[in-house]
């Protein structure tokens, strides 16, 4: 399966940054640094930050078999916009 396609967030500060890494890792995702890759129960996403742009790009590289793309990509768009509210 394709990975799919980027979601990108702007108006991303770095304290907003910050709070949305504390809120991944709380969810067992590992967002360490401005960019990477991480991986949990199947679910694979890699992230780019961009602080002197405001700019945060995610995307989903993998979802496991019980799960849909699409249920990954709005959980990660719930969880952004919880983290930039």
């Amino acid at each position: 399966m394709a990975a799919g396609e980027p979601q990108v967030f702007n108006g991303v500060t770095p304290d907003k940054y910050a709070k949305l890494t504390e809120k991944a890792r709380g969810a067992g995702i590992d967002l360490n640094g401005n960019s990477g890759t991480a991986s949990k129960f199947g679910v694979e996403v890699t992230w780019n930050y961009s602080p002197a742009d405001q700019v945060l790009s995610l995307q989903c590289l993998k979802a496991p078999f019980f799960m849909s793309r699409a249920d990954v990509d709005a959980r990660i768009q719930k969880l952004v916009q919880d983290s930039l509210a």
